[in-house]
Protein backbone atom coordinates (compact mmCIF):
# COMPACT_ATOMS: atom_id res chain seq x y z
CA UNK A 1 0.00 0.00 0.00
CA UNK A 2 1.43 3.31 -1.31
CA UNK A 3 -0.58 6.02 0.64
CA UNK A 4 -0.91 9.34 -1.05
CA UNK A 5 -1.04 11.55 2.82
CA UNK A 6 1.84 10.73 5.00
CA UNK A 7 0.46 12.32 7.82
CA UNK A 8 -1.08 9.22 9.94
CA UNK A 9 2.52 8.15 9.40
CA UNK A 10 3.86 11.48 11.04
CA UNK A 11 1.53 10.90 14.16
CA UNK A 12 2.97 7.60 14.15
CA UNK A 13 6.21 8.43 13.97
CA UNK A 14 5.49 10.77 16.97
CA UNK A 15 3.78 8.76 19.15
CA UNK A 16 6.58 6.02 18.37
CA UNK A 17 9.31 8.52 19.52
CA UNK A 18 7.92 10.11 22.05
CA UNK A 19 6.74 6.88 23.51
CA UNK A 20 10.67 5.69 23.70
CA UNK A 21 11.37 8.98 25.79
CA UNK A 22 12.98 10.42 22.74
CA UNK A 23 12.86 14.47 21.89
CA UNK A 24 12.00 15.67 18.33
CA UNK A 25 14.16 18.74 16.87
CA UNK A 26 12.38 19.98 14.43
CA UNK A 27 15.33 20.17 11.39
CA UNK A 28 15.90 18.95 8.07
CA UNK A 29 19.63 17.13 7.22
CA UNK A 30 20.90 18.50 4.23
CA UNK A 31 23.21 16.56 1.81
CA UNK A 32 26.28 18.58 2.19
CA UNK A 33 26.88 16.78 5.69
CA UNK A 34 28.35 13.44 5.90
CA UNK A 35 25.33 11.16 5.98
CA UNK A 36 24.19 7.28 6.28
CA UNK A 37 20.76 6.22 4.27
CA UNK A 38 18.91 4.14 5.85
CA UNK A 39 18.05 1.05 3.42
CA UNK A 40 14.48 -0.27 4.54
CA UNK A 41 12.83 -0.30 1.33
CA UNK A 42 11.09 -3.83 2.28
CA UNK A 43 9.53 -2.94 5.30
CA UNK A 44 7.30 -0.14 5.05
CA UNK A 45 7.88 -0.18 9.28
CA UNK A 46 11.71 0.11 8.89
CA UNK A 47 10.91 3.86 10.54
CA UNK A 48 11.08 2.09 13.96
CA UNK A 49 13.89 -0.19 13.88
CA UNK A 50 15.58 3.89 12.76
CA UNK A 51 14.52 4.95 15.71
CA UNK A 52 15.65 2.07 18.12
CA UNK A 53 19.10 2.08 16.40
CA UNK A 54 19.07 5.92 17.33
CA UNK A 55 17.87 5.14 20.66
CA UNK A 56 20.45 2.27 21.43
CA UNK A 57 23.31 4.71 20.15
CA UNK A 58 22.18 7.01 22.72
CA UNK A 59 21.27 10.29 20.47
CA UNK A 60 19.83 12.84 22.73
CA UNK A 61 17.05 13.70 20.06
CA UNK A 62 16.16 12.79 16.24
CA UNK A 63 15.51 15.21 13.75
CA UNK A 64 12.10 15.17 12.24
CA UNK A 65 11.48 17.27 8.85
CA UNK A 66 8.50 16.90 6.69
CA UNK A 67 7.37 18.44 3.31
CA UNK A 68 3.65 19.51 2.73
CA UNK A 69 2.67 20.20 -0.72
CA UNK A 70 1.55 23.77 -1.69
CA UNK A 71 -0.42 25.42 -3.93
CA UNK A 72 2.38 27.99 -4.04
CA UNK A 73 4.80 24.59 -4.72
CA UNK A 74 2.90 23.67 -7.81
CA UNK A 75 2.00 27.58 -9.38
CA UNK A 76 6.32 27.88 -9.35
CA UNK A 77 6.84 24.47 -11.00
CA UNK A 78 4.18 25.20 -13.74
CA UNK A 79 5.71 28.59 -14.09
CA UNK A 80 9.62 27.17 -14.67
CA UNK A 81 8.05 24.51 -16.82
CA UNK A 82 5.99 26.52 -19.02
CA UNK A 83 9.26 29.28 -19.23
CA UNK A 84 11.88 26.24 -20.28
CA UNK A 85 9.08 24.64 -22.72
CA UNK A 86 7.69 27.37 -24.32
CA UNK A 87 6.58 27.69 -27.17
CA UNK A 88 5.46 23.97 -26.40
CA UNK A 89 2.47 24.29 -23.83
CA UNK A 90 1.19 21.24 -24.34
CA UNK A 91 4.23 19.46 -22.47
CA UNK A 92 3.65 16.16 -20.87
CA UNK A 93 5.73 18.18 -18.18
CA UNK A 94 2.76 20.64 -17.80
CA UNK A 95 0.22 17.96 -17.62
CA UNK A 96 2.13 16.10 -14.47
CA UNK A 97 2.64 19.65 -12.68
CA UNK A 98 -0.73 20.35 -13.34
CA UNK A 99 -2.08 16.95 -11.92
CA UNK A 100 0.11 17.43 -8.41
CA UNK A 101 -2.87 19.92 -7.49
CA UNK A 102 -4.67 16.85 -6.19
CA UNK A 103 -2.04 16.27 -3.58
CA UNK A 104 -1.38 19.89 -2.35
CA UNK A 105 -1.79 20.12 1.53
CA UNK A 106 -0.84 16.39 1.73
CA UNK A 107 2.65 15.20 2.98
CA UNK A 108 4.49 13.78 0.96
CA UNK A 109 7.63 13.29 1.97
CA UNK A 110 9.36 12.50 6.13
CA UNK A 111 12.94 12.61 6.59
CA UNK A 112 14.11 11.60 10.07
CA UNK A 113 17.83 12.22 11.42
CA UNK A 114 20.11 11.01 14.36
CA UNK A 115 23.85 12.40 15.03
CA UNK A 116 26.29 9.45 15.80
CA UNK A 117 30.19 9.88 16.29
CA UNK A 118 30.46 12.58 13.75
CA UNK A 119 27.85 10.78 11.50
CA UNK A 120 24.09 11.93 10.35
CA UNK A 121 22.10 8.85 10.48
CA UNK A 122 19.12 9.17 8.06
CA UNK A 123 15.73 7.48 7.11
CA UNK A 124 13.28 9.02 4.43
CA UNK A 125 9.81 8.24 3.72
CA UNK A 126 8.29 9.76 0.31
CA UNK A 127 4.93 8.87 -1.54
CA UNK A 128 4.95 7.93 -5.24
CA UNK A 129 3.69 11.92 -6.31
CA UNK A 130 6.49 13.54 -4.39
CA UNK A 131 9.55 11.49 -6.06
CA UNK A 132 7.39 12.42 -9.12
CA UNK A 133 7.62 16.32 -7.91
CA UNK A 134 11.08 15.76 -7.20
CA UNK A 135 12.06 14.26 -10.76
CA UNK A 136 9.85 17.72 -12.12
CA UNK A 137 12.10 19.84 -10.42
CA UNK A 138 15.16 18.58 -11.22
CA UNK A 139 13.76 18.42 -15.25
CA UNK A 140 13.22 21.84 -14.74
CA UNK A 141 16.61 22.74 -12.94
CA UNK A 142 18.60 20.26 -15.45
CA UNK A 143 17.18 22.31 -18.48
CA UNK A 144 17.61 25.47 -17.44
CA UNK A 145 21.53 24.95 -16.38
CA UNK A 146 21.85 23.45 -20.42
CA UNK A 147 19.91 26.37 -21.59
CA UNK A 148 21.86 28.96 -19.68
CA UNK A 149 25.16 26.88 -20.64
CA UNK A 150 24.56 27.71 -24.50
CA UNK A 151 23.87 31.08 -23.83
CA UNK A 152 27.10 31.73 -22.25
CA UNK A 153 28.35 29.42 -25.38
CA UNK A 154 26.87 31.75 -27.97
CA UNK A 155 28.08 34.93 -26.22
CA UNK A 156 31.68 33.58 -26.26
CA UNK A 157 31.79 32.64 -29.66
Amino acid sequence: MHPDDLLSLKDDMVAFIEGHSMRRLPGFVTEDLPTVLWEGEDNPDSWKDFVEMAKSASAPFVTMSEVRLEKEDIAMLLEQIRDENFPDEAAAEVHEAQYLVNYVGKIGYIQLGFAHQGIIFVHENATQWYERYQQLLEFVEDFGDVVFEDDEDEEEG
